[in-house]
């Protein structure tokens, strides 16, 4: 992936140094005990922790219940961090590409900041784990990334490669997009209204949306700057293969609990970003119209 040397995001905040402190959820403090069965129960479930963190925490109302902490200025990452430019780098191409999308349309494309972090970081949506892997809050429109999950990636998925690493960011950007068109909102406004069962199947159709946008960022991305050759695309395939709730069930506990996936198995991931790939477009997208995955 050739990245070096492209225009940089001015929208990416270093909290690397700040510290998260004792994870605080609804305004109580929560034990290690409790992070360690809430991210057992998002690596061996597919239930994501920061949910399991809102219960286990007794925060009735979920995560982003209440407010989030306030932080001082952030400050940008340091010129000769060669990880946080790639990320830098990365997102500002995320901006041209979905700027280019909702050009015309009302409100236009608002960009999202991505924060980095390590440990624990205070968010909009409860707090941060690092363990958790990327994510997106849609209270503060931020996406939170922990440089190490790269290496997670690398040495503990079989998930190697910049363009796999690229493929996640511009995921977790995919859910700023939906944010954005109003999905996320039609989707959490079912929560109660609805069996837990159904409620993991439209987190499916969710996730496998925010791939199909990530294909749709790559195909524009890849129109723009011909960055990428075939073992880029490769390694964005395997990553979306290495991450599917059935894979990483089989791999943690053995066997597979297709009622408990919330983010697809490694087939339907890598067919709906590789469908974004090749259609390059928003419209192809719809997996909630889909009748199959």
């Amino acid at each position: 992936m050739k990245w070096e040397g492209q225009d940089q995001s001015s929208n990416v905040e270093d909290r690397r140094g700040s510290g998260g402190g004792m994870p605080r959820i609804g305004g109580r403090g929560v034990g290690l005990g409790t992070i360690v069965i809430a991210l057992l129960a998002g690596w061996i479930f597919g239930i994501n922790p920061l949910t399991v963190l809102g219960i286990l925490g007794g925060d009735g109302g979920g995560l982003g219940a209440g407010p989030a902490v306030e932080q001082g200025p952030a400050k940008a990452p340091p010129a000769n961090d060669q990880m946080a430019a790639f990320v830098s780098t990365v997102l500002r191409d995320t901006e041209v590409v979905w700027g280019q999308v909702f050009q015309g349309s009302q409100g236009g494309y608002r960009e999202p900041k991505l924060v980095l972090f390590r440990g624990a970081v205070p968010t909009a949506c409860g707090t941060g784990q690092s363990a958790m892997g990327p994510f997106y809050c849609p209270g503060d429109q931020k996406v939170y990334l922990d440089l190490n999950f790269f290496d997670t990636m690398k040495n503990r998925l079989g998930a190697p490669g910049e363009f796999a690493e690229a493929y996640v960011i511009a995921h977790e950007v995919g859910h700023h997009v939906q944010n954005l068109m109003g999905i996320t909102d039609k989707v959490d406004g079912m929560r109660g209204r609805v069996s837990e069962a159904q409620m993991n199947a439209l987190s499916v159709r969710t996730e496998l949306q925010a791939d199909c946008l990530a294909g749709v960022w790559a195909n524009h991305s890849q129109q723009g700057k011909g960055w990428l050759d075939r073992s880029d695309i490769d390694a964005a395939m395997n990553a979306a293969s290495q991450i599917g709730d059935d894979t990483l069930q089989r791999k943690s506990q053995g066997t597979v609990v297709p009622e408990s996936f919330t983010h697809g198995t490694s087939a339907q991931r890598v067919s709906w970003f590789k469908r974004g790939l090749e259609a390059g477009s928003v419209a192809q997208c719809n997996t909630f119209d889909a009748r199959s995955l």
